[in-house]
């Protein structure tokens, strides 16, 4: 594509000013989650040839350019096989101070008999890093193990049993807070054993949710106790380098200042936080992004739906995330699962109608991208992992409403990368000027609902790969309710 036609005056066309003097937080890249069910279709559905092109596709950095993932430490709903924790006991075993159980799976990576991780995550794992050796993984957990909760059960949510003993005598170790602190050591240990890194990792997914699969619910208060005392001591010991983000849950877990609950010194426990964006006021962000000057900010889950409209996936993915959320302190996106097939499946939980960053046709492995795949290859293909965002007008209060919205990073060299996003329903011709370079503007057109992404890169070539052609196969549109978007502060 030519470079875009430089004039001295924008006329009638938007200002968009980059100031890469104003420097912001670092981009530390984008992908998605791989679940059970999303590793399954790429083992199961898919050839080896077929999951080899799509994969490097996605995460080789001369393509899409993918460059995070997030995984489940044990299940979540969205999985092919029943649900388990890594210390699941055998009947007439009440508990494991031990854990003695412990187990991600057994048999060889992708093989026949292989079990749990062992048979679907850890082998797609495996692929990918051998593309992207740098993947950053973000790991979470839907449940701890039954005997550890007040339910004991894996599904539905029950409470982690703090303070209560699993050992004979009252020390410290066979607490329930301590065993578990143990139980995210011994699960990194078992992936990096087998080459695969963990980056960080969350305390609870959606720790405030109380549906049918398997969850454990946590206030912030008792996050906040059991991270200071019992994990960030565990990881220090083991693997410090191992980050903590602190909420990962919608924006209403933040609906009170985080410093309401925990103090500067005991935030040093943590990297930053996490968050999701089905529903909830976008000021709530502030009410973590704001508290402590060290906190980073990742957007750890979101998805669209099969029957949603392309207005409203494209609000969703490139304006309240790739531009709202990114403006507002977010360096780090992961969006929810990284394939589904045609309804939406597999799912345990027996949901349908979610999408996956691509679609996969169950039966003959063939290939849909969605809108999730762009606005993460817009971040991937476009912004450099390490770059910095930098100040860059917008028109949009939130990504959603208003007019052209906008996000920028530089990076030392002078590379300089935008993103433009259009939430209007007609195109809108833009100018975008760089603070230092004077009266010199450049006219791009970024259609109805679409975004242009501009990349200035001194001295190099630019990632100038092509998408492939999707492949035809019929999708099933299921409906399903709208998330709620009459948030109040009631």
């Amino acid at each position: 594509m030519d470079s875009p036609a430089t004039v001295s005056d924008p006329g009638q066309a938007v200002p968009i000013q980059v100031d890469p003097t104003r420097q912001y937080q670092l981009w530390e890249g984008a992908g998605a989650a791989l679940t059970d069910s999303s590793a399954y279709l790429f083992m199961t559905s898919m050839d080896a040839g077929q999951r080899s092109r799509i994969l490097t596709e996605m995460f080789d950095p001369a393509q899409g350019g993918f460059s995070t993932l997030r995984i489940c430490i044990g299940s979540c709903d969205f999985s092919s096989q029943r649900y388990y924790s890594y210390d699941d006991l055998p009947d007439g075993v009440v508990t494991d101070a031990a854990l003695d159980h412990f187990s991600i799976g057994e048999g060889e990576p992708g093989s026949p008999d292989a079990t749990r991780d062992m048979k679907y995550v850890v082998p797609v794992l495996q692929e990918i890093m051998a593309i992207n050796p740098g993947i950053r993984i973000l790991a979470s957990p839907w449940t701890a193990p039954a005997w550890m909760k007040t339910s004991n059960r894996l599904e539905g949510s029950g409470r982690l049993r703090l303070g209560e003993y699993c050992g004979n005598g009252y020390r410290n170790k066979d607490k329930i807070d301590y065993v578990y602190a143990q139980y995210f050591v011994r699960f990194i240990r078992a992936y990096r054993d087998l080459g695969i890194p963990i980056a960080a990792v969350t305390m609870q997914n959606e720790p405030s949710n109380n549906p049918s699969w398997p969850m454990t619910v946590w206030t912030p208060e008792e996050l906040t106790r059991w991270g200071v005392d019992y994990l960030r001591p565990a990881l220090d010991h083991s693997f410090p380098e191992v980050e903590i983000f602190f909420g990962d849950d919608g924006l209403r877990f933040f609906t009170r200042p985080v410093s309401e609950y925990m103090t500067p010194t005991e935030s040093l426990s943590f990297a930053g936080f996490a968050l999701h964006t089905y529903s909830g006021l976008p000021k709530w962000v502030f009410n973590a992004s704001r508290q402590f000057p060290q906190w980073r900010g990742v957007m750890s889950e979101r998805r669209c739906m099969l029957d949603e409209t392309v207005e409203e996936a494209s609000h969703v993915m490139f304006g309240e995330i790739g531009t709202g959320l990114v403006r507002q302190g977010v360096g780090m996106i992961d969006l929810w699962n990284l394939a589904l097939d045609e309804r939406g499946l597999p799912s345990w939980a027996k949901t349908v109608g979610r999408r996956g960053v691509i679609t996969i046709d169950s039966g003959t492995g063939k290939v849909k991208r969605n809108m999730e795949y762009f606005m993460l290859r817009n971040y991937g293909q476009d912004v450099p992992v390490g770059a910095r965002r930098v100040a860059s007008t917008s028109y949009t209060p939130d990504g959603r409403r208003g007019g052209l919205g906008s996000v920028a990073f530089v990076r030392g060299c002078g590379e300089i990368s935008l993103i433009l996003y259009n939430p209007t329903g007609t195109p809108v011709q833009a100018a975008v000027g760089i603070n230092g370079e004077g009266a010199r503007w450049r006219l791009v057109e970024v259609p109805a609902y679409g975004t242009v992404s501009y990349h200035r890169v001194p001295g190099e070539r630019i990632n100038d790969s092509t998408v492939p052609d999707d492949e035809e196969f019929e999708v099933y549109m299921t409906p399903h309710p709208e998330d709620d978007r009459d948030e109040t502060d009631v």
